[in-house]
């Protein structure tokens, strides 16, 4: 995501010139009124109304594309992600993002950060495939709202209806009596798992590598192969990878 447009911000208010703003009866900006009505649809768990303007806020959904536009117009200077937790079936992120300064923060640059999962527990479908981006989104989501005291859910952050049962399902496979217990081999591991991700993607561990040496990455120059590559740098790198493809597709 791209930085904001500062240099259309008023210098002294850090606010954009040629934009309508609404404010709370303290003087603060009411963000909440400044989502589009068009990035805005039914919780359908909540209501049967198809029309938006008749409903309260929780009765309501924020599209990605409403959080995207809110963080725009409220103006940041950078955005960064960082893991807390990653397995093959669960990635929990942070995001961080940095806000430019305005009247509301008296000026100052605000930090401010977001933490939010996916799992095979809280997803389903072909979302399962990119946990990492999941995360990364339902973080940035989280990331803006409290911030900006949004109090709608954003549908990045809502586990779909099928996800808990789907998950059932595998449990109870899982606990099933079986005719012989896999060995160990048929377990796929993080560093076999992230070597399959390489190979569907057509990239080497010498790029890897030599990517992450550049990037000054700590140790990155001691890799002799991908087991060398702790479970979570692995877990950041596909989570990388995966966000390029989403970003390409």
């Amino acid at each position: 995501m791209s930085e904001d447009k500062s240099s259309k911000r008023d210098k002294s208010t850090g606010l954009l010139s040629d934009v309508d703003y609404k404010f709370s009866q303290d003087g603060s900006i009411d963000w909440r009124k400044m989502i589009s009505s068009e990035f805005l649809v039914p919780n359908r768990d909540n209501t049967t109304e198809t029309d938006v303007t008749k409903l309260a806020d929780k009765d309501l959904i924020i599209l990605l594309g409403g959080i995207k536009q809110v963080a725009q117009l409220r103006g940041f200077k950078s955005v960064k992600y960082d893991i807390v937790s990653a397995s093959m079936d669960y990635v929990c992120m942070k995001c961080g993002i940095t806000w430019t300064p305005n009247y509301e923060t008296e000026g100052e640059e605000v930090y401010f950060e977001g933490t939010a999962d996916a799992g095979l527990n809280n997803t389903s479908s072909f979302a399962q495939i990119y946990l990492a981006a999941i995360a990364e989104n339902r973080a940035f989501c989280r990331a803006v709202r409290n911030f900006l005291r949004i109090n709608i859910v954003a549908k990045d952050e809502i586990a779909p209806k099928n996800a808990q049962k789907q998950q059932e399902q595998r449990v109870a496979a899982a606990t099933a009596p079986v005719a012989s217990v896999p060995s160990t081999g048929d377990i796929m591991s993080p560093s076999n798992y992230f070597s399959s991700i390489l190979k569907e993607k057509n990239i080497t561990f010498e790029q890897v590598k030599t990517k992450m040496i550049s990037e000054k990455y700590e140790g990155a120059d001691k890799w002799n192969s991908i087991s060398d590559i702790n479970a979570t740098t692995a877990f950041e790198i596909i989570a990388r990878i995966q966000r390029k493809a989403k970003e390409a597709a």
